[in-house]
Order: C-alpha cells, then structure tokens, then sequence
C-alpha cells in the first residue's frame, strides 16, 4: 500500500515538473484551431493583396505605422481576448507566454528589416514594388517557419537536451551580437552564394520587367531581378529564423503558442520595414538590446530548472518584463544618443 501511494507520488511530481520545466501550458487544441487560424491568415493576405494592394504603389511611412498598429493589435486581441475565450486551458499566464514570444519575434524581425533594406537597395528595387516581393517572401515564410517550428518541437520532445543546445547558440549568438562592429554587420551581396547560385543555374533578365517575376526575352522565359530578391529575402528569413525559432522555444514549448505568436509577427514584418527601414540608423542601441535579449533567454534556457523551482510560475511574469525592459532601455539609449548628438552638432556650429 505505502509504495503504491510513494509511486502515485512521485509520478504527480514528475508530471508536474515535466509540465513546469517544459514551460508548456496544458492547452486542449484541437484541428478546428488549427484552421481557424491558418483561415484566417489567408484571409488577411488574401484582403491585403487583393484589396488594399491590388496596384503596386509607394506605401507611406504613416500608411504603414496605421498597419504596424493593426497587426499589433490584433495580436494582443488574439492572445488575451479570443484565444481565451476559445481555447480550454488559455489562462492569464497563457496570454503571458504568447505576448512574450511575439514580443521576442517582433524585435528580432526589426533586425531583419535592416538586412532587408540593404538587399532592396543593392538590387535597385524602386519603392512601389518592394511591398509585393515582401507579401509572397511572407506566404514562404509562413511554410518555411512552420516546418522548422515543427521540427524543433519534435526535436525537443524527443531529445530532450535539445533545450541546451539552443539555449547555448543563443547565448553565443547574443554575445557576438554584442561584439560586431557596426561595420562588419551590413552583409555583402556581391559575395551572397545564394545570389550566385541563382544567376549560374537560372537564366536572368538584365533588366525589371515591372513587378513580374518572370519575363520573355530573345524568345526565350528568364526571371527578373525582382526574382532573385524574393529568393534573398525568403534565405535571409530561413538565417533569421535560426535565431529567433530557438529563442521562442526558450519561452514556451507549446506548438500552437510558438507559432501563433511568431506569424502574427511575421504578418506585421511587411508595415514594420515600410515604418522602420529609412529610420534605422536611429535606433542604433536596438541591435544591442536585441543581443540583450538572446543571451537572457539563452542562460534562461540553461538555468531553467533552477529558475522554476526558485520562481515557479511568476518566471512566465518576469521574463515579459526583462524583454521588455530590455527592448525599451536600448530605444531609450538610442533616443538619447541622438539627442546627444543633435546637441553636440548645435554646439559645434555656435
């Protein structure tokens, strides 16, 4: 009888750290989820392109902070209104882990957004067509992020020191952030074995053909340039997602959660560059903050264990605030510094 209640026991327990130390809520998701969520991303593409954007145009600065705000908005909807009232288990706690994730993703895409701009602006790409290359490297992203996230899941669930190795990699991800020079980090195109690749194997028009990615010349199908920015940018986000898939698996290890959050920031990615790519160069402490954060949830990763025991289920708490905290002191400093810097110019000038 005793070792029958030391079992029961001791098998509570283990159930409870797994479910504590693997940061996973118990959520009851079914298909019906999956599809409504997947019906409803084709179906803001499908508005966005078809009716917002049926013309390619130059998309304002103020057009596309209206969007940035929208797609935030209906994230922070989703995770602390629908997802609650839809999704059995989706506790306060819950919309913590998905306002974090997508927290997490949406600063690490403003890294993106500066890689971005220098591939558009390498290729000549005039203004009016970029927002259609960013909506179909978005419908790639979304298949490309979605079989990654499913494959570090299985991977986690399999082989569980998985967790270790990627808390690792980001641990040094964030460091070497931190110790690039501003000049090493602009990447050069001309030397890109991607762009490379393309222009040997694939037959590519000298010239644009409008916002066509295939043309006909000298009798013959070849793509265009804006072709080969497409495949650019689609690689860029796979390198980009090798950081920031590991990083949200540091939050959370619930599938629906990882990936709900990390495509409601990828849809906000296309009005994030239009507000963010001619302003970069202002916000120059952001990419230290962005190493910041890698290397918390890297050594949280590694410390996790501990870390539960010590703080339970507040660390879901705490880890919003330190991103947070984190993103909003490097804006801070980078607002400052310009401010310093406007100051030192005036200074100079009397």
């Amino acid at each position: 009888m005793s070792e029958t209640c030391i079992d029961a026991v001791s098998e509570s327990e283990s159930s409870l750290s797994g479910r504590d130390f693997h940061m996973a809520p118990i959520l009851n998701i079914s298909i019906g989820h999956w599809v409504g969520f997947f019906a409803f991303v084709l179906g803001a593409l499908a508005l966005d392109l078809g009716l917002f954007h049926r013309k390619s145009r130059e998309v304002r600065a103020r057009e596309a902070l209206i969007w940035t705000l929208i797609w935030a908005g209906c994230a922070f909807f989703f995770g602390t209104v629908v997802a609650p009232r839809t999704i059995p288990g989706w506790d306060p706690s819950t919309s913590a882990l998905f306002l974090t994730g997508y927290l997490v993703e949406l600063c690490l895409s403003m890294d993106n957004v500066f890689v971005i701009a220098i591939i558009f602006s390498y290729f000549g790409v005039p203004q009016r067509w970029q927002h259609r290359v960013l909506f179909w490297g978005i419908l790639g992203a979304l298949v490309l992020r979605g079989g990654m996230i499913w494959l570090g899941s299985e991977l986690i669930q399999r082989v569980h020191w998985t967790l270790y190795v990627f808390g690792g990699f980001l641990l040094i991800t964030g460091a070497k952030m931190l110790l690039l020079q501003e000049e090493d980090a602009s990447p050069d195109l001309s030397k890109n074995p991607v762009v490379k690749w393309v222009r040997h194997c694939l037959p590519v028009s000298p010239d644009f053909d409008e916002e066509r990615f295939t043309t006909r010349s000298k009798g013959r199908w070849m793509i265009t340039p804006l072709a080969v920015v497409l495949v650019v940018v689609e690689t860029t986000d796979v390198v980009f997602a090798l950081d920031s898939i590991p990083a949200i698996f540091g939050i959370t290890r619930e599938p629906f959660l990882v990936f709900t959050s990390n495509i409601f920031a990828i849809l906000g990615l296309r009005s994030l560059y239009f507000v963010l790519a001619s302003a970069m160069g202002y916000f120059r402490h952001l990419k230290k903050g962005l190493a910041l954060v890698l290397v918390f949830i890297g050594a949280k990763m590694l410390a996790e264990e501990p870390l539960l025991k010590l703080l339970g289920d507040r660390l879901k708490y705490v880890s919003l605030a330190v991103v947070m905290s984190l993103i909003v002191l490097s804006i801070l400093a980078s607002v400052f510094s310009n401010h310093q810097d406007r100051k030192g110019g005036k200074g100079s000038s009397t």
